[in-house]
């Protein structure tokens, strides 16, 4: 692998268990998984008000942010994936922690939005979620 490049699969969710001290374990099973940083835009274009029929140059500021992991694989039955199915059941926030390779780790409050289960005949029983940021989240930059 040439330097600076990252294995996608070391994009991950880490649930925590609610204990003091907190630890936090992969969500394990996941095959593909997605990273998401985006805000929304706030429009503050002004036309000229010493020549209001000339061009008008648009303009912007950020707004809200959002933060969202989405990630789907096979569904590993686990005492690890119980605490999370409890949190996914009860519609409830909990914490984790994302981590990104190359970027570095979004942590704190994340709840899931969607989830599903899906399965042929055949194959395992596969999942998909996504994770949206509770609260605001901590940045810890990798080193």
């Amino acid at each position: 692998m040439a330097a600076g490049q990252q294995l996608g699969r070391t994009l991950l969710i880490k649930i925590g268990d609610g204990a003091d001290p907190e630890v936090f374990t992969n969500l394990c099973g996941l095959k593909t998984r997605s990273f998401n940083m985006s805000a929304t835009e706030i429009d503050t274009t002004i036309p000229s008000c010493t020549n209001p029929g000339g061009p008008v140059q648009k303009t912007s500021r950020p707004g809200i942010s959002n933060r969202t992991f989405t990630g789907s694989g096979n569904f590993v039955s686990s005492a690890a994936s119980k605490v999370f199915m409890d949190h996914v059941r009860a519609s409830e926030q909990f914490n984790a922690q994302v981590i990104v390779p190359g970027d570095g780790t979004y942590e704190g409050a994340w709840m899931v939005t969607d989830y599903s289960f899906s399965g042929d005949v055949e194959p395992n029983m596969e999942f998909s979620a996504t994770f949206v940021a509770a609260d605001v989240l901590e940045f810890t930059a990798e080193a």
